[in-house]
């Protein structure tokens, strides 16, 4: 019986991992990001020309491109093309036409073409020598060109000392040809008309200015036909004094201003004619930004708006131009409004439209008439300044829709449909260093309170407890009202709800690297509870900690940030003494330490301690830049107590400690023998792993912090440094990943994950050295009571891909099962690998006995192939990862999951399944019928029971 019980835990051991399809969603939460879009990337797009439904593009300054689906803000696809390119410099371009079946993509010196429904690669292109200054898509289609929805791509490529324009096919990338410019001019955009195709530079001029150079190009053959030279030298000093490039007929326009911005020179592309236009400034302030907004559609009027911005309003003027003439003409102003305005241009057909939104409402105006089309107060006031927008306009009869996408310095986006904000995509986050769970300031004050009573005689604590008590009842109100609706929730409701209580909705606070600090609640799908800006610049977040209320951020310089984790308040603290730090070690002290804040403790690059740590009752061990490690304990902190050195040409590049929960529930692991191997626990091991970067070799060293000891090490061999080397410790455990030889006599080389576990002796039932001992000390040298070596248990396994992160799930007591949580980023996704299957003491090259089946033991196998089901990510691609948090909850079954870096996701991991929590099949409403029922059964049979039994007396009698 015992053994068929002991198949069935381990049958069930696999499955107990997984994340079932309908908890997708609901006990997790993903925010694939992006990045901040590019305005000039970013538009509205029909990716089709049988559909009128559009999708969303843009191109980050992460040069991720992406589509987004502007119903409710869900990414449809994305792709990094920097991961392709070679950092040669230049921005991100992206560009898409209405019916177009693709959209073309350039950084640096690569350039790609992807589908614009399914983001599948048409083709890509690389280049030597320069970078992608410009792109643009043929709207006119080769009339030699089979009929097809892909058109053909001019880009513009800059290189140390000329320019090239070349052509390539839409369909498979060919270079149709090439005009190469050598002149030393800058290599400034490029513009297309149905005839020509235009490249524009900007030539040297006197006393560091530049004339515009236009030069037409035969768009069959690429080649040069004509060049002008605009006579701009009085106003334009470098590339940033051009305000725009229209890139097709629709607006062949060159806008400039004069350096005092007191008229604008409009140039029609392929004319020498400049018309001006004085600037009609009523603010009494100084113009700080001008903004050409003009159509992108071939068969739009040749309209477009000038956006002026001060440094407290804006205004706007639109303008008429007569393609035959070049002549440019004022058709009407938007007028002056006080505090931030963005505005967007679309298109319906030929006519051209401008929305304009406010910190209070959103405008739509068509460009040949200053009338207002529509006019919807807007909901979205923000402290992040809007700098873009993008819109789409739709016509309703005689009014119009609009959606308008508004793009926020933080890099934040949202939706804005007629007036309501209807999504929101926080994409700032995608810079996250740093998290930390949030503590709750009400559970504290509670704690102090305990601490308070429990420090009393038992009269004062008594008269305390009365007291709160007594203080508490005014919440009783409060709870009362909400009384009905607990009871019908809990009743109704889902068990996410009803979990709140149990700690699975736990805030947590992230710090990104452009100095802005959000707070997600991971139990309402990761939504943004708050974001300020802490910094006005990027910083170098070395620490961040929590304590109930408050979050501090400690930063390289030895500042520190303080945030409230309710109101998301910051306070900066500058730093006693400027020191550059390496890192940050927290210590568990009491509140209001003198010396140490929070018990932080500033790493120099050296591996010492900023400042003494004589308050704390504990050790540090450290590494320094040169490739140490060293041990400290409560003293001056000047010279370390003892120095771990690797071998020759090796260096330590990485240490790692238990985490700081990690409970143990059980000092011995049960044989199907009913003998017990007793677990080697120790709360001072470190694993370090240091590399010779020569002989590629890897080694991984078991030490004791207290006295530096070597308790166990590997040496690994051909190992590639390139490639991720990671690894965790938890209980009597470690664990490690690289890529390299295989261990043993095989010559294969691949990605390895190696566990390790400790025990303190080999023999079941024996204790080693220490079995009579009461105490020991790592420090002691007699050869009685010395520090025992731990007996080590290793088995390897090849696994497909790489590892970049590892952690340990964490419950409450430690008695659940725990999950070996690894990051992939080549699949990008996190897979929870269950204990049982790493167990070293897997038989080899043989089934396992009666007694190791009963201990749940299955054969070794040399791969390990990452089951389906223990995906925590489903099948979401998570992107990005750098760290992943794990945290405990009240309930001992279940375990928290943070991931950030790129993308953020949130889970709650069950490894040994949800096992104190009732399932959703369990029906409460049921159950309370049931008990209804009954209630009411015996409230009515009572009466006819009592009846019956004094019939039966009066019959006896």
């Amino acid at each position: 019986m015992r053994l068929q019980v002991a198949l069935l835990a381990a049958v069930c051991a696999t499955p107990a991992a997984a994340i079932f399809s309908d908890e997708v969603n609901h006990i997790d939460f993903h925010h694939a990001l992006l990045g901040a879009p590019s305005p000039d990337s970013t538009f509205f797009l029909k990716p089709s020309s049988a559909s009128n439904a559009s999708l969303l593009y843009t191109l980050s300054d992460r040069s991720i491109l992406g589509a987004v689906n502007p119903r409710d803000g869900a990414l449809v696809w994305r792709h990094n093309i920097s991961q392709s390119a070679s950092p040669v410099g230049g921005t991100g371009i992206l560009r898409g036409l209405d019916g177009n079946n693709a959209v073309v993509g350039a950084a640096g010196d690569y350039i790609s073409s992807w589908g614009a429904q399914d983001g599948k690669l048409i083709w890509d292109q690389h280049f030597d020598g320069g970078h992608v200054s410009d792109l643009e898509l043929l709207e006119m289609e080769d009339a030699s060109k089979e009929s097809s929805d892909s058109r053909d791509t001019i880009a513009l490529i800059s290189g140390k000392s000329f320019g090239s324009v070349r052509r390539f096919d839409g369909d498979s990338g060919a270079v149709k040809w090439e005009y190469i410019d050598e002149s030393g001019d800058v290599p400034f955009q490029v513009s297309s008309s149905p005839t020509e195709v235009f490249y524009i530079s900007l030539q040297s001029g006197m006393l560091k200015s530049s004339k515009i150079k236009v030069t037409a190009l035969d768009p069959v053959t690429g080649q040069q036909t004509r060049q002008l030279v605009l006579n701009s030298e009085s106003d334009i000093t470098g590339p940033e004094s051009v305000l725009f490039v229209g890139a097709n007929t629709a607006s062949p326009l060159i806008v400039w201003a004069d350096k005092t911005h007191k008229s604008l020179k409009i140039n029609v592309i392929g004319t020498k004619h400049i018309s001006s236009v004085a600037i009609d400034n009523n603010s009494d302030e100084e113009i700080r930004q001008i903004t050409v907004h003009a159509p992108h559609k071939l068969n739009s009027l040749p309209h477009f708006l000038v956006h002026f911005k001060t440094g407290s309003g804006a205004w706007a003027e639109v303008y008429h131009v007569d393609l035959k003439s070049a002549a440019v003409t004022k058709a009407y102003q938007l007028p002056y409004l006080k505090g931030q305005s963005v505005i967007a241009t679309s298109n319906i057909d030929a006519n051209v439209y401008f929305t304009r939104v406010t910190d209070s409402e959103a405008v739509v105006v068509s460009s040949a008439s200053h009338g207002i089309l529509g006019r919807w107060n807007v909901d979205a006031a923000s402290p992040d300044t809007a700098y873009a927008a993008v819109a789409e306009v739709v016509a309703k009869g005689k009014s119009v829709a609009a959606r308008t996408v508004v793009l926020r310095e933080s890099g934040d986006w949202q939706l804005i449909r007629n007036g309501q904000v209807e999504w929101t995509r926080p994409e700032g986050l995608i810079e996250a260093i740093a998290a930390v769970w949030a503590e709750a300031e009400e559970k504290e004050d509670l704690a102090h309170e305990l601490e308070v009573e429990g420090h009393d005689s038992i009269h004062g604590a008594y008269i305390h407890r009365v007291k709160r008590h007594m203080r508490d009842l005014q919440h009783l109100p409060g709870w009362i009202k909400h009384l009905p609706q607990r009871i019908i929730s809990s009743i109704l409701a889902d068990e996410v709800t009803n979990l709140d209580s149990f700690g699975v909705a736990k805030p947590v606070v992230v710090a990104t690297r452009t100095g802005r600090v959000y707070a997600l609640d991971t139990g309402r799908q990761g939504s943004v509870l708050w974001s300020v800006q802490a910094s006005e610049k990027a910083w170098d977040v070395k620490d961040i900690s929590a304590r109930p209320g408050q979050v501090t951020i400690n930063l390289n310089d030895g500042g520190y940030v303080l945030v409230n984790s309710s109101t998301g308040a910051a306070l900066y603290q500058p730093p006693v003494e400027a020191t550059k730090l390496h890192s940050i070690a927290n210590f568990m002290v009491p509140d209001g330490a003198s010396l140490l804040r929070l018990g932080a403790v500033g790493i120099q690059e050296n591996g010492s301690p900023v400042t003494p740590f004589k308050d704390i009752n504990g050790f540090l061990v450290t590494t320094s830049d040169n490739g140490r490690v060293l041990g400290w304990i409560e003293s001056d902190n000047k010279t370390p107590v003892w120095e771990f050195v690797p071998p020759s040409g090796q260096k330590v590049v990485k240490a790692t400690a238990r985490p700081a929960h990690d409970p143990v529930a059980s000092i011995g692991k049960v044989l199907g023998n009913r003998s017990v191997l007793y677990k080697y626990l120790s709360p001072n091991l470190v694993l370090v792993t240091a590399v010779n970067e020569k002989d590629n070799v890897a080694g991984f060293y078991l030490l004791d912090g207290v006295s530096g000891k070597v308790l166990h090490s590997v040496t690994q061999a051909g190992v590639d440094l390139a490639q991720p080397i990671t690894s965790i410790m938890s209980e009597n455990w470690f664990a490690y990943s690289f890529f390299g030889d295989a261990i043993g006599e095989s010559s294969a080389k691949g990605y390895q994950l190696v566990i390790s576990e400790l025990y303190e002796s080999s023999i079941p039932n024996d204790r080693g050295p220490l079995d009579a001992a009461g105490n020991y000390s790592s420090l002691h040298s007699s050869s009685t009571d010395s520090l025992p070596l731990p007996h080590v248990v290793s088995q390897s396994f090849m696994i497909a891909e790489p590892i970049s992160h590892m952690t340990v799930t964490q419950t409450r007591q430690g008695i659940t099962t725990r999950q070996l949580v690894c990051t992939l980023p080549s699949s990008n996704s996190i897979v929870g690998i269950p204990r049982p299957v790493l167990d070293p003491r897997r038989p080899v090259d043989r089934d396992p006995t009666s007694s190791e089946a009963e201990e749940g033991l299955f054969r070794y196998m040399p791969f390990l192939d990452f089951d389906g089901k223990w995906y925590l990510t489903h099948s979401r691609d998570v992107a990005g990862i750098n760290d992943v948090l794990s945290r405990p909850t009240m309930l001992e079954s279940t375990s928290l999951i943070l991931a950030y870096g790129g993308d953020i996701f949130g889970t709650r991991a069950t490894p040994s399944q949800a096992f104190d929590v009732l399932g959703k099949s369990f029906s409460k409403l049921q159950l309370v019928l049931t008990v209804v029922a009954l209630t009411g059964g015996v409230i009515f049979l009572a009466p006819i029971a009592r009846k019956k039994q004094v019939n039966l007396l009066w019959k006896a009698t």
